[in-house]
């Protein structure tokens, strides 16, 4: 093994790895690091087979969905590899690697076929909970899921670091060397108080970073979206912030969904005000490319809702053909929408208590899998435009699903990752992983499930 180290970086050792079929490296290649990142390189991996997963549920309308992947008799475990911190980033999979970020501030890339480490990158020190003014990750690294660039061979990043402050990283996909560093905290906004939880978008040759709050509100925050070129980390920051005093934070774990156009939606969160003008929180918006906004939705009681912190921010934006939009959150009321005339206050296609709803939804065609906390629900958008209840999980069935082929893969917290008939709801296959975070969502290629856990990542055959 070889670890190079340039600057004053922290030295970090690769895990091989626990599980079952763990390869042992039978050679060493070279990393490249800049100053404040550490890479530890071992051999390299041999690529996996299926096509890869290089964003949030796979593409930028978020789908989760997987069309050619087979549906399982039964579920076999793999692989689990303990890292330097939880996963509450969906993994990556890239060349056949598997991309994992940690609260550890760590990026690894793993062997697919055997969960050992190919490559790691410290790129800083996380932030102690105990030194923030609330919260509920300890301790706060990469939380927000990264996002790949074929373009520049970049996967990049969020880290919380000591400060704190928060930067943008890029480094390679074949060796883990650092490439891109830069800060990305908003102008003007305080760190302690934002958390990049949304997972990042790339389009129009830019990274899209949104920001909400910690958990329990506090301090003076204001939900933002910030954008860069992907290819100079000197180039000036495009900023957007809620017009709201305080809070309507940006947080849903699935981050901006990108329309064909490159418009950016992201659902926002209660905000401070709650009467008079509409403040643009508890919402869907619009933004350009340039991250203007064009266009807002608001429910007619968001005042209300702002007041009982009932809001839209806790499920991402869900593009559907047709130009439609699908979104719901914490009220249990569900909107649909015409993406290309949000609507303004009260100007939704229609409306209908389903359920309060978090993380991130999976679409195949119209119809869609919401994560509700009472267990993952079917949702048909059918001809009017119109929604229509089908099947229900069980309540404790309710992560942020994905769909490959005819088959609904959903984990819970307990430490299971169930497989259910998309069609019908009927369970197909069960099994025990290790516990996970609130918003854990699996990544599919092949006949490979993996699943960020509260101590690493684990991988599930699909048999």
């Amino acid at each position: 093994m070889v670890t190079l180290l340039l600057g004053l970086l922290v030295a970090c050792g690769g895990n091989p790895g626990t599980g079952t079929g763990l390869a042992t490296p039978t050679a060493t290649s070279p990393a490249l690091a800049t100053p404040g990142g550490a890479v530890t390189a071992t051999a390299p991996a041999t690529s996996g087979g299926g096509a890869d997963w290089t964003t949030y549920h796979r593409d930028n309308t978020r789908s989760g969905y997987v069309a050619t992947a087979p549906d399982p008799t039964r579920l076999v475990s793999l692989w689990t590899t303990h890292l330097d911190g939880a996963v509450y980033a969906e993994p990556l999979v890239v060349h056949g690697r598997v991309i994992v970020a940690t609260e550890g501030d760590s990026l690894y890339a793993l062997n697919l076929s055997t969960g050992s480490v190919v490559w790691h990158t410290k790129v800083g020190t996380p932030v102690p909970l105990s030194t923030l003014p609330c919260g509920n990750i300890d301790p706060l690294g990469i939380t927000g899921t990264p996002v790949y660039d074929p373009a520049s061979n970049l996967v990049f990043a969020v880290a919380e670091i000591s400060g704190p402050q928060h930067i943008l990283i890029g480094v390679d996909a074949d060796s883990g060397a650092l490439k891109f560093r830069r800060s990305i905290d908003p102008p003007g906004a305080d760190p302690r108080v934002h958390q990049q939880r949304a997972a990042l978008a790339l389009a129009n040759g830019r990274i899209y970073v949104a920001y909400g709050g910690l958990y329990g509100d506090c301090g003076d925050y204001r939900g933002r979206v910030v954008a860069v070129p992907t290819t100079n980390p000197q180039a000036a920051m495009l900023t957007f912030s809620v017009p709201t005093p305080r809070e309507g934070g940006i947080w849903a774990p699935a981050g901006p969904a990108v329309d064909a156009s490159g418009d950016i939606y992201v659902s926002v969160g209660n905000g401070a005000v709650t009467s008079g003008d509409w403040d643009h929180s508890d919402s869907v918006l619009r933004l350009s490319p340039t991250l203007q906004l064009e266009d807002g939705f608001a429910p007619t009681q968001w005042a209300s809702d702002n007041a009982a912190d009932l809001d839209l921010s806790s499920l991402g934006p869900v593009l559907l053909p047709n130009g439609l939009l699908f979104i719901a959150g914490k009220s249990g009321i569900a909107y649909l929408l015409r993406a290309n005339a949000l609507g303004g206050v009260g100007g939704q296609l229609q409306e209908q208590r389903l359920c309060d709803a978090y993380g991130g939804a999976a679409r195949v065609d119209n119809v869609i899998y919401v994560p509700c906390s009472l267990g993952v629900l079917q949702v048909t958008i059918a001809s009017g435009p119109r929604i229509v209840r089908g099947w229900q999980a069980p309540a404790n069935i309710n992560g942020s699903p994905i769909v490959g082929g005819h088959t609904l893969y959903v984990v819970d917290r307990t430490g299971a990752l169930y497989a259910l008939n998309r069609e019908t709801g009927a369970l197909r296959a069960r099994i025990a992983i290790e516990p996970t975070s609130r918003f854990a969502t699996p990544t599919l290629v092949g006949r490979t499930l993996l699943v960020g856990t509260m101590s690493g990542v684990v991988a599930v055959g699909i048999a």
